[in-house]
């Protein structure tokens, strides 16, 4: 099947890394190897920012191609290939609409940096937000910030994540669009972009097909893709909805399941 294969895009968090944030860099660089010759390319498809996922990679990141912010920013190597961006209409509507929740602790995010405001959320929530934000500042008020904005990272109650989700989908129509991979983690993001649209245009780009795919998520935020790509896997740890949205399971992120498979796909 390898010389079928012309794309693998992986989520990150519960998928491609354990839960101690590591993965075998060894194994995967072999596996990258035989994927190289195989004329695949390895992307990289996450709600997380992409100085952060870059970092992960640090022995390979330029041969890499990049689905960040859950497709808002995509880059090729160090190609950036598209960049979603808010009208600050938007922006300023989806700050305000956020401000009346208590609960809604906010992320907002854009191409140079993301940003948390002050007197709305404490130092160790800034210091968590930075785990999966590389490039993170204090501002005063989101609306003075000067940034191309494709995104905002609302973090609420992981009880509450569907009912935020709803609120977000009623209240913000035709704005934003809400994608979470659950545990209380939502990504406000343009109508119409997800990872699946970021891998869209990386299929066109390099001219080969949805079927010649493969996929690998664990998330709410990974079943479009899970569901565009011709071969996809929902991990073990993924809950049922995710993995009705795939076409198989595998192992789960702390048994290494991508590794596992990609090992089977490129002998």
């Amino acid at each position: 099947m390898s010389r079928e294969i012309r794309l693998v895009a992986v989520d990150m968090d519960g998928t491609f890394v354990r839960s101690d944030y590591t993965y075998d860099v060894e194994r995967f660089e072999r596996i990258r190897r035989r994927m190289k010759a195989a004329g695949c390319r390895f992307v990289v498809a996450s709600g997380n920012q992409y100085y952060q996922l870059r970092d992960q990679f640090p022995q390979c990141q330029e041969e890499l191609a990049f689905v960040a912010e859950n497709g808002a920013y995509i880059l090729d190597g160090r190609e950036v290939v598209y960049t979603a961006s808010m009208p600050r209409e938007h922006v300023e509507y989806i700050i305000d609409v956020c401000r009346e929740y208590p609960d809604v602790k906010n992320v907002l995010c854009g191409v140079k940096s993301a940003y948390c405001q002050r007197g709305t959320v404490d130092q160790d929530f800034f210091d968590l937000t930075r785990i999966y934000y590389h490039r993170l500042e204090w501002v005063d008020d989101f609306k003075k910030v000067e940034d191309q904005i494709f995104k905002f990272a609302p973090t609420v109650p992981d009880e509450k994540t569907e009912y935020y989700c709803d609120v977000f989908r009623e209240r913000l129509a035709g704005k934003a669009e809400p994608a979470s991979s659950g545990r209380g983690s939502v990504d406000l993001i343009v109508p119409g972009c997800h990872k699946a649209s970021g891998l869209k245009r990386l299929v066109q780009r390099w001219g080969i097909t949805q079927e010649q795919c493969v996929a690998f998520g664990d998330g709410g935020n990974d079943t479009e893709m899970l569901q565009y790509c011709g071969h996809s896997y929902a991990m073990a740890n993924a809950p049922e909805a995710v993995k009705r949205a795939a076409k198989a399971v595998c192992p789960s992120n702390e048994e290494d399941g991508v590794l596992t498979v990609l090992e089977q796909l490129f002998p």
